[in-house]
């Protein structure tokens, strides 16, 4: 489940908006069957879906930009293990 972050609240506060596409009869099948078995409709599942997607493409991204960070500190594996007293 996607995290309340504060680039999350911000996108929230416009307005909401529609998107049309085309999905493989597969992909439809599946989201009919699941929405019907849980009472809950295709729109919801399509949105839980993109968050999902969307707050993994963002931790990536933040993880590249963090990684490509050449004022960033890094620990060995061993210097971890030593920080956390493990």
């Amino acid at each position: 489940m996607p995290g309340k972050t504060a680039a999350n609240r911000k996108r929230r506060s416009g307005k909401p908006a529609n998107f049309s596409m085309i999905l493989p009869p597969e992909i439809v099948s599946r989201l009919e069957e699941l929405a019907k078995a849980t009472k809950r409709s295709k729109a919801y599942y399509v949105k839980e879906a993109l968050l999902a997607y969307l707050e993994d493409l963002e931790d990536g991204h933040l993880a590249l930009q963090r990684l490509n960070d050449k004022n960033e500190k890094y620990m060995t594996h061993e210097e971890a293990k030593k920080y956390l007293g493990l």
